[in-house]
């Protein structure tokens, strides 16, 4: 019998949310996760990078090299913290990650800023509550990481 946990980890791995929460480093295949920074989203100590290409300024968008932050015409935007930490989910409610997650509102907050690109929350719109059940009884059961990620940068001129 699958429990929740074991739902939950299943459907981070399909769903592709280490794709851009999990910071990595490149080994011999190409990226691959830092097991201890696993969706610890985009680290702290990392510069933001000045991203003033005439690609941006064209409409295209790009990414950090290990996916955990990307720029294009909303500004920077950095891939949150999903860990147990307090600076991840450690202090959010099921009901703000449903809200999060479903009606891409950062934080949970009915009244949050919308989720920026490339977060597909509205690929999610209508994911049942046993499976958002699911996936935050897993972000809850993995091991913390204390990482507080940068606020999104505005686009240039704003």
């Amino acid at each position: 019998v699958e429990t929740d946990i074991e739902r939950g980890e299943y459907l981070v791995q399909i769903m592709g949310c280490n794709d851009c929460h999990s910071p990595k480093r490149m080994g011999p295949m190409g990226p691959e996760i830092i097991p201890e920074l696993m969706l610890s989203g985009y680290p702290s100590d990392r510069p933001i990078v000045d991203f003033n290409s005439p690609l941006l300024k064209q409409g295209f968008g790009m990414f950090y090299p290990d996916l955990t932050g990307a720029a294009g015409p909303w500004g920077i935007s950095f891939a949150g913290n999903l860990t147990p930490d307090e600076t991840g989910i450690g202090n959010w409610t099921e009901e703000q990650f449903k809200i999060a997650l479903t009606q891409g509102k950062s934080k949970g907050l009915e009244n949050g800023r919308p989720l920026l690109p490339p977060m597909p929350w509205f690929n999610y719109t209508n994911m049942k509550d046993e499976d958002v059940h699911a996936i935050f009884e897993y972000l809850k059961s993995i091991d913390p990481v204390s990482n507080v990620v940068p606020a999104p940068v505005p686009p240039s001129g704003q």
